[in-house]
Parts: structure tokens; sequence; C-alpha cells
């Protein structure tokens, strides 16, 4: 098991569950709906690259590949550049991290075509009963 993924998983988690029920109850007062869908995607996207950090973390009894090492490392990568410019966006207006959203997505992309690399590349490690 790669127990770094593992917490950085659980981290990410508690993470994207304090920013999405603060971005349903304390986001209403300060900022418009379409801002607050903004925000809540990149809640989303936590959520769906928090759940790839948990594979990433179990897959070593499965897989042996420095690629998906890797691509936990971009998972991580992607979680912060593409939900955390948006977190930034909506929260301080920083028009600054427009840029920085697609290379996060680039990163998750990234991340999936490693772990499909991977997949194909090596062998599965058969587990003893």
């Amino acid at each position: 098991m790669r127990k770094g993924f593992l917490l950085l998983a659980a981290l990410s988690g508690f993470l994207a569950v304090a920013l999405g029920a603060f971005g349903a109850h304390g986001l209403k007062q300060v900022t418009t709906p379409e801002m607050i869908d903004i925000f809540n995607l990149g809640v989303e996207y936590q959520f769906y690259h928090t759940f790839a950090l948990i594979a990433v973390a179990f897959s070593g009894h499965w897989f042996k590949s420095r690629l998906i090492d890797w691509a936990g490392y971009l998972f991580l990568l992607g979680i912060v550049m593409f939900s955390g410019s948006l977190y930034l966006y909506v929260l301080v207006g920083s028009k600054w991290t427009g840029p920085v959203t697609p290379m996060g997505g680039v990163c998750f992309l990234l991340g999936w075509l490693f772990i499909a690399v991977a997949v194909w590349r090596n062998r599965v490690v058969e587990l003893d009963d």
C-alpha cells in the first residue's frame, strides 16, 4: 500500500467535505449563484481525484509501477491547481488563476493516462488467498 497517498486522500476528502459545506451554506450570502457553481466544480473534481488517490494508494497490491506513483502526484497537483485555482477565483477574485485551472486539468488527464499505461504494461501481481 502507498500509505502517503492514502493519508493525503483522507486529508483531501476532509477538505472537500468542509469546502463543499462552505460552498453550500457560507457562500450564498456573499456571491452569485454562478460563482457558487464554479466553487462547487472545484469541490466536485477534488472529490473525484480524492477517490483516485485512494485507488493509487491501494494499487500496490496489484501493480508494481512508478507510473502509478506519478499518477498520484499528478492527481495531487491537479487538485491544487484545478480546484485550488477555482477556490481562489471565487473567494478572492484572483483572475490570474485563470490559466492555472486548465493546467490542473492536464495534470488530471495525465494521471489517468499514466494509470492506463501502467495497467497496459504490467502484469497483475497475484494475491495469495
